[in-house]
């Protein structure tokens, strides 16, 4: 293998060990963005703003158990309403489905 092959070997293998990490900022910057507010770092909901909306407790692997993941990306898609007041604002168009996913993913561990 010449330098140039070498070169681009390590490059590729660099950004392909680096994405994980990459991506995990991005799911927790969207979280701190997005979720944080009513949610908490830690998801237990015990958020001024996470009281007032009625916010689950993400932690709660009982609460968990009610929705499949697919079910998780479609309320982050179209937001959450109670009597026809929103809970929690709709996604869909703000964060990209692979965004969506990943904070779908992150819920997930926080689950007890």
């Amino acid at each position: 293998m010449n330098s140039k092959q070498t070169l681009i070997v390590t490059t590729v293998t660099f950004l392909l060990a680096a994405a994980p990490s990459l991506l995990a900022a991005d799911v927790a910057e969207n979280w701190t963005k997005n979720c944080g507010s009513c949610h908490g770092a830690d998801g237990t909901g015990k958020t001024k703003a996470g009281r007032m909306a009625g916010a689950k407790d993400l932690t709660d692997g009982a609460y968990q158990k009610q929705f499949t993941d697919e079910q998780m990306l479609q309320r982050l898609k179209d937001g959450v309403t109670d009597k026809g007041k929103e809970k929690m604002k709709p996604y869909k168009g703000v964060l990209s489905d692979d965004e969506l996913k990943a904070l779908v993913a992150k819920v997930r561990t926080f689950a007890k």
